[in-house]
């Protein structure tokens, strides 16, 4: 990736998340980032390419992120579904946390046919894959129910984290995670 791309990817996504997708325009990407319109368009071909990118890199960047939490700090199944909500909780109290893009995404853009939503309603699904892996290889029975509620607790508490910093959302939704699970592995 060029530098300039790379630039241009990183301030917009300062920009979506500190101050909104749509309250963002294209100029005042161009004006932080130091670049004009031209070079803008040139490495993403319209302002809803550019949100994409965004999203898709956000999201990687998230999933890889804990893939290296959970190499490095425990190997058993059953472990993971516990230590989850304390590799959320490390994100979600860290300086830099500033919402789940596909969440901020989503409501910015309602109309479930916008190529944003749709692509905001995939990673979300595509959590929710991840979260009913990680139940299936603890051998928990009902995966997909599991990781729901577990997606449910993880999404709340970050919303409710992002709207009042220090909000203890986060304890508690692990809190309900742990009844969860524990239920869920003696079924």
């Amino acid at each position: 990736m060029s530098p300039l791309r790379a630039k241009i990817l990183s301030v917009a996504t300062d920009l979506f998340q500190t101050r909104g997708i749509n309250s963002t325009g294209v100029d005042t990407i161009v004006a932080v980032a130091g670049t004009t319109k031209m070079t803008l368009y040139k490495y993403f071909h319209s302002k809803e390419d550019l949100i994409l990118e965004v999203l898709q890199q956000g999201h990687q960047d998230f999933q890889s992120w804990l893939q290296q939490k959970f190499e490095t700090n425990t190997k058993k199944p059953a472990e993971k579904l516990q230590k989850l909500f304390d590799f959320i909780e490390e994100w979600v109290t860290s300086p830099d946390f500033r919402g789940m893009a596909f969440l901020k995404a989503s409501a910015e853009f309602p109309n479930e046919e916008n190529p944003v939503h749709r692509l905001s309603a995939e990673q979300s699904r595509q959590f929710r894959q991840y979260l009913a892996t990680l139940a299936s290889e603890a051998g928990i029975q009902d995966t997909e129910g599991l990781a729901l509620q577990l997606s449910l607790l993880i999404e709340g508490a970050m919303q409710a984290e992002q709207m009042k910093r220090g909000s203890g959302a986060v304890k508690y939704a692990k809190k309900a995670a742990k009844v969860l699970i524990d239920n869920a592995l003696k079924s």
